[in-house]
């Protein structure tokens, strides 16, 4: 129990500082520093780059060698948190706001590779303390508590974003109060740490003969999982840096932040509710269907987000965004916990984790930015171009639906 208030806690803290802090950034750097919506991507691309190159090359290889979890978690929060503030000083420093845009996408890179010591130590870390036939049901309830944290934070961020409507938007980030909150919130975390074990393959729970029960790892499909994976992640979360901006364009819904924060937190209340059904959905429908659900309910979303032209339409994406989101979350890492030697659990789950931080980035670089940048260039509205990306995005994910299910007909196939 200890150990679980430790790890809820934490997560909570890091829930609450990304909606207060990301929610609204990619509005900050496109509406108030002006950068291109290709641009904007940059600040979550860039960064999640660093970070899976560090867990995978850097972190990964620390952790198994010398089966340290918490430890990198702790000193991962610490030096983001001071990096975070700092980010703020300097990217007050030069007069042109393009510029100053730049310097918050590099410094934000610069921290990703702290950040990464937190990434894989936790998700090694859930796979030491508990046992795989639990894993998914603690990350369903872990993913609840986060909503919770996500909620306080998106509001806390709407509000701070423009000081409650009485100053300039922009206000939070441009003053620094965003900045500070999240830092300090990074040093919070590391306390609800101190309650948890260290972890490492030692802590397992061991057989009658006293010795470690060995996973058997499949290359091939480990590979075909996480190509899936990539394209499901890549798909639905290329709208993340996009989505926002759509919100608030003036030629469109034109939501004001606090507004857009309500609308955010639809995604919340879906998280927090499916959070804590989901081991019991586990348990009812297994990890594989689970996911396969997850998946196509993150597809209903971005149709309806690329089709939408009422606001009832866009909570409803919202909230299947929050479904789909916990659903994912837990099934896919039960299943790859299955997959993954747990002599292995720092390399291999970098790459798995590169599935899921690449796709904040790069998807948004590659696919949803340029496609509403090109249309915008040829004269096409704002509304027309984001909504285009937005059901590109669709299609993405239902291709990695598709080669998620001929993974599990192989499986079924050779289990004959």
């Amino acid at each position: 129990m200890k150990t679980f208030i430790g790890i809820s806690s934490f997560q909570i803290l890091a829930m609450f500082r990304r909606g207060l802090f990301y929610s609204y950034l990619a509005i900050y750097l496109r509406h108030f520093l002006g950068l291109s919506v290709t641009m904007t991507s940059l600040f979550a691309t860039l960064p999640m780059i660093l970070n899976v190159l560090s867990q995978r090359y850097l972190w990964g290889t620390y952790s198994d060698k010398y089966q340290r979890r918490r430890s990198l978690i702790i000193w991962g929060e610490i030096l983001a948190g001071i990096g975070t503030i700092l980010v703020w000083y300097f990217h007050r420093l030069p007069d042109d706001k393009i510029h100053a845009g730049w310097v918050v996408i590099i410094g934000l890179t610069v921290i990703e590779v702290f950040w990464s010591m937190s990434n894989i130590g936790w998700s090694a870390l859930i796979s030491d303390v508990y046992d795989e036939e639990d894993r998914g049901r603690i990350m369903g309830k872990l993913e609840g508590l986060g909503g919770v944290g996500r909620i306080i934070g998106i509001v806390a961020g709407g509000l701070l974003y423009d000081k409650m409507g009485t100053e300039f938007a922009g206000w939070g980030f441009y003053k620094g109060s965003l900045f500070f909150i999240s830092g300090v919130v990074m040093f919070l975390s590391v306390f609800p740490m101190l309650l948890v074990p260290e972890g490492g393959i030692k802590k397992r729970r061991r057989d009658a003969s006293g010795l470690t029960e060995p996973s058997a790892f499949h290359p091939s499909y480990f590979v075909l999982f996480i190509l899936s994976m990539a394209l499901i992640n890549f798909g639905r979360n290329s709208v993340a840096v996009t989505m926002s901006q759509y919100l608030t364009l003036e030629s469109g819904f034109n939501l004001s932040a606090m507004t857009l924060s309500h609308f955010l937190n639809i995604r919340s209340m879906g998280i927090i509710f499916t959070g804590f059904i989901t081991g019991w959905l586990l348990k009812r429908t297994g990890t594989r269907n689970l996911l396969v659900f997850g998946a196509f309910a993150a597809v209903g979303s971005l149709f309806l987000l690329g089709t939408a032209g009422a606001l009832l339409n866009i909570g409803i994406s919202n909230l299947l965004m929050g479904v789909s989101e916990v659903l994912i979350m837990a099934s896919s890492y039960q299943l790859a916990s299955s997959y993954i030697p747990a002599e292995k659990r720092g390399e291999l789950f970098s790459i798995f984790n590169a599935t899921f931080l690449l796709s904040w980035g790069i998807a948004g670089t590659c696919i949803t930015g340029p496609i509403t940048d090109l249309l915008i260039a040829m004269g096409r509205s704002q509304v027309f171009a984001y909504r285009v990306s937005f059901n590109t995005a669709a299609i993405i994910t239902l291709s990695g639906i598709v080669l998620l299910l001929f993974l599990f007909k192989l499986e079924q196939a050779r289990a004959k």
